[in-house]
């Protein structure tokens, strides 16, 4: 029976009067599930119909929930099965108050297969356009262990840290961006306002203008098609690269480049070793096989020529050898220190510790590159700012000391 989206108000038993949304197959799946929680239903009416329509604004109300959110998810989900609350009590409690609806809609379907008999990790490990494989493989492992709880707080830990390390980098690149729009703002404001008004000076007092002047009148003759072409460009280069990049093999070499480049290079090799060090601790610590582990960190770290080295590393770990050995045979990607510390773990037993270890190293790492990172650029593009205004206010006013000197 298809799934419908059903909009219900009720009273819990404190008497308050809760208001939401379930997807379900039909009213009577909804009350039942209100009583679950607890909630008498008052009302319970088809959204999508009449009056009930959502409002669906692309790209908006229809995204994919965030690192936030997922975070959000574990912490309260992990808490509620620690209290002793049922997975179905849990998820109905989780479904009700998730304001995401790609996030609401997934829990609502994971709720359905739990009732039908299946397993927590697989209903998750069918919806990993919502769940990273990283989280559906711990909750699996929590499963099988008896952990469940525990899983779970890991996971909302390791995403918390994968949100500040994204957050991190974002926020360094914020002010570059901000400059570079106000300058391409400045640039536009002054061939459509400004040049303008001195170009029929320039006609008025005749003669031949500089060439810089001369650069600048052409274009502000044709800036009505020079900005809709750069305009269409830039949107024909943002989906022809979406397009380009679903390439494995334009992938990797597009994310190899990015570990040779100066600066962001390192910056992007540390982001990686943390990503690869933080989950492979954790699901190593959480009883997770390692050649699964090695699979799943494979797809976490966010550089496709990292990957492909960790795909080496598991088929020489498949052969028998230590994890640390192949790691040491690819330096470019492993830097030694990352290979030496596990070489210590895998002596002493104490790998999970280790990773951890390497893991808070290079989020300080990250950190610290970022910073400098943004000291670097703020007064480079200060500079590049002041050079292109000013060039273009001195190339206004040249043809001035042309005429001031004609008069002369």
């Amino acid at each position: 029976m298809p799934t419908k989206t059903f909009s219900y108000q009720g009273m819990n038993i404190d008497g308050k009067t809760i208001k939401g949304k379930l997807d379900a197959d039909s009213r009577e799946t909804v009350a039942s599930r209100l009583a679950d929680q607890g909630v008498v239903p008052m009302t319970i009416d088809e959204a999508g119909v009449g009056m009930n329509r959502d409002i669906v604004i692309p790209g908006i109300s229809r995204t994919k929930p965030t690192l936030k959110d997922l975070v959000i998810f574990s912490r309260q989900f992990a808490t509620m099965v620690s209290s002793g609350l049922s997975l179905v009590r849990a998820l109905s409690i989780l479904g009700a108050q998730s304001e995401r609806p790609g996030l609401k809609k997934a829990i609502g379907a994971i709720d359905d297969e739990v009732r039908a008999g299946s397993s927590l990790s697989a209903a998750m490990q069918r919806r990993g356009d919502v769940f990273p494989a990283m989280m559906y493989h711990m909750v699996r492992a929590g499963e099988t262990g008896g952990f469940l709880d525990r899983a779970l707080d890991r996971v909302a830990t390791v995403l918390e840290s994968e949100s500040k390390l994204r957050s991190k980098v974002k926020g360094a690149m914020v002010y570059p961006l901000v400059v570079l729009g106000l300058m391409f703002a400045l640039v536009t404001v002054m061939l459509v306002f400004i040049v303008p008004v001195f170009q029929g000076m320039f006609d008025q007092l005749g003669g031949q203008l500089p060439l810089p002047t001369q650069v600048l009148v052409v274009l502000s003759d044709n800036i009505w098609w020079i900005l809709p072409t750069l305009l269409v460009a830039v949107i024909a280069g943002r989906l022809g690269w979406k397009s380009a990049i679903k390439n494995p093999a334009f992938l990797l070499r597009v994310d190899t480049i990015k570990l040779k480049l100066p600066v962001f290079g390192q910056l992007n090799k540390k982001i990686a070793m943390s990503r690869f060090s933080r989950n492979l601790g954790m699901l190593l610590g959480a009883g997770v096989p390692i050649l699964q582990a090695l699979d799943v960190v494979a797809e976490t770290t966010g550089n496709a020529r990292v990957s492909q080295v960790i795909g080496q590393v598991q088929e020489a770990v498949r052969e028998g050898r230590s994890l640390s050995g192949p790691m040491m045979d690819n330096p470019e990607i492993f830097p030694p220190m990352v290979s030496q510390m596990l070489a210590v773990g895998e002596d002493t037993g104490q790998v999970e510790n280790m990773l951890s270890k390497v893991a808070e190293f290079y989020d300080v790492e990250v950190e610290t590159t970022t910073d400098a990172l943004a000291s670097l650029l703020e007064p480079l593009l200060i500079v590049v700012l002041g050079i292109v205004v000013g060039t273009m206010v001195v190339s206004l006013y040249l043809p001035m000391f042309s005429i001031y000197d004609q008069i002369r």
